[in-house]
Order: C-alpha cells, then sequence, then structure tokens
C-alpha cells in the first residue's frame, strides 16, 4: 500500500514538513533494526474523528523502549498530545498514525552507546489491511515465531519484523494474503502483524502472551467487547490443528481490526464466511471506534478535524 504523504510530521518536539523526516544511511538503525514503533487508527466520528486507545498504545511505545534500554525524554501525556497535534496540523482523518522512536547517527557497532535516541509520529490515509473481501484465506507458515528469551515478543520492535516479512513473503508467494505463525514449541502463536482468535462450540479462544504473541491492544480491545457481550473467554495454548476444525477464526490488529478469516491451508473454516460470534464482535469494535455507540470503556481521544467520511449505521 502506498504511502501517502500529509504536510507535517512530529520530530523531537516539533512539527517539521514530510519531506524534511530524514535519517543519515548511517544511523544505527539502519544497521542493527534498533527501534520502536506503534500503529494507531484514528476512526470518523459523526462530529468529527478520535484516535483509538491511543493512551494504551503510547504507553506500549514506551514499554519496547525500556525494554530495549531506550530513554523516551517525552513523558505518555506529552506523546499523547504530540499525535493529536500531529493529526489536527495534517488536518487527515480518518488515518493511520506512526510514531517511531530510533537510535540515530552517532556510532556504529553494535552497541548503541553514542547514537542518540530520535522520536517520530507521522499520519497518513491507510485503509484496509488483510485482503480477501469478507474472508481471508491464510496459511500456517513454516517459519515459527521468536523463541523466549532470544527478542522479546512482547516489545514492538523494527527488528523483530524481519521475521513478520518472511511470514508474509511466504504466504504471498503460495498464494495466501497473510501466514499464521507457531512457537518454538509447535503451538498457535500469532499472523505477521496480527493476533489470532478462533470460536469453537461458542467459546472464544486466543493464544496467551507466552506463546510469542504481541500485547495486542485490538486484542484487549476483543477481550473486552466479548466478555462485556456474555462470551466465555479463553486464553490458552493452541495446537495447529486445532485452526482448522474450529467454528470461526479472525485476525486482530490496529491494521487489520477484526478480520475474519475464510480458509487456512485451503481447508474452510466453518461455513466459511464471517462467524456470527465474529460478526457480533466485528459490529461492536466498529460501532464503538466510529461514535455509533457510547464510548463505555474510555477508549476515544477525539481530535479536531473534519473527517473526510461520514459515518452511518
Amino acid at each position: 500500500m502506498p504511502i501517502q504523504p500529509t504536510a507535517n510530521i512530529w520530530h523531537n518536539g516539533k512539527l517539521i514538513p514530510w519531506e524534511q523526516a530524514t535519517i543519515h544511511v548511517m544511523s544505527h538503525v539502519v544497521h542493527y533494526g534498533s527501534s520502536v514503533f506503534e500503529g494507531i487508527r484514528c476512526y470518523t466520528q459523526p462530529q468529527g474523528a478520535a484516535v483509538f486507545r491511543l493512551p494504551e498504545h503510547m504507553q506500549r511505545l514506551i514499554d519496547s523502549a525500556k525494554i530495549y534500554r531506550m530513554a523516551i525524554p517525552y513523558s505518555l501525556d506529552e506523546l499523547c498530545a504530540a499525535v493529536v497535534d500531529t493529526i489536527e496540523s495534517n488536518g487527515v482523518a480518518p488515518c493511520y498514525i506512526r510514531p517511531i522512536v530510533i537510535r540515530g547517527y552517532g556510532e556504529i557497532g553494535v552497541n548503541p552507546k553514542g547514537s542518540p535516541i530520535e522520536t517520530y509520529i507521522a499520519n497518513y490515509p491507510w485503509g484496509k489491511y488483510v485482503a480477501g473481501g469478507e474472508a481471508a484465506d491464510v496459511c500456517v507458515s513454516s517459519w515459527n515465531r521468536l523463541a523466549p528469551n532470544t527478542m522479546p515478543a512482547l516489545a514492538k520492535a523494527g527488528a523483530n519484523y524481519m521475521n513478520s516479512q518472511l511470514i508474509r513473503m511466504e504466504a504471498d508467494t503460495n498464494g495466501y494474503v497473510e501466514g499464521i505463525a507457531l512457537d518454538v514449541n509447535g503451538y498457535v502463536s500469532e499472523g505477521s502483524g496480527e493476533n489470532v482468535f478462533i470460536v469453537r462450540n461458542g467459546v472464544l479462544y486466543t493464544p496467551p502472551l507466552a506463546n510469542s504473541a504481541l500485547s495486542g491492544i485490538t486484542r484487549d480491545s476483543v477481550l473486552t467487547i466479548a466478555r462485556h457481550l456474555g462470551l466465555t473467554v479463553v486464553e490458552q495454548a493452541m495446537p495447529r490443528e486445532l485452526l482448522y476444525i474450529s467454528d470461526e477464526v479472525f485476525f486482530t490488529g490496529t491494521a487489520a481490526e477484526v478480520s475474519p478469516i475464510r480458509s487456512i491451508d485451503r481447508i474452510v473454516i466453518g461455513e466459511g464466511k464471517i462467524g456470527e460470534i465474529t460478526k457480533k464482535i466485528s459490529d461492536e469494535f466498529f460501532a464503538i471506534a466510529n461514535g455509533l455507540k457510547p464510548d463505555r470503556f474510555g477508549w476515544l481521544t477525539p481530535v479536531k478535524v473534519a473527517a473526510a467520511e461520514t459515518v452511518t449505521a
């Protein structure tokens, strides 16, 4: 999906023109993948627009940086305010927001000491991430997720996404829209950039974070919505074959939102279309995100932007 430039990017406390947000080729991040980042969505509302779970995303950015010993010189409130300022300065909604913290130009070598910490925030239009119409055809990847105590799966780090690229490219080459990775022990972990949920006999299951899965903000939102709807929710390790005999399977993520899965490894899931429980969760998620239902969980941060789209029920 080509990037659509906007006017400004937030850099280290101030807004700069999009085209000036550049780094040197010898920056530490280019050679060693030393970055942490977030993906956030701003949704259209009946009276404007709002960012979905902004504080939670920015706290995860801070947490990711802490794991990698990257000291971000901004507080949670300052980072949240910077996101709002960026969106409002560009006047683009709905949109995708990309905060990123990198180790910049200073020294070369694996030890990042002496390389400055740079913080950027960009936003731009972005549509549907997981292709496939109503539901997607995916596969189980031959690439495993990171083993515990190798690279931290709870950190949303740029280097982790080299693994994600292998998963996604393999799926694409083989005619699928996405791949599902297993962990080092053969249990279901997550997609290349999405958490995985299954429904079996009316119960909603998802892998625990111990299976090398990212602590997804949309994952947490879906768990909250499911419990609010009175569904039984179980976080447990899941063998690969449970995917094939599930009644429903779907991805969640900021980019993926709630994306139903039609088949896995050419095995049709349920009736091969969005399932009843997936639809209930999806409808509730989008109704809250788009302001069509009350923000009962306090997930929305309003921004002063005239949205380019109209929200209808």
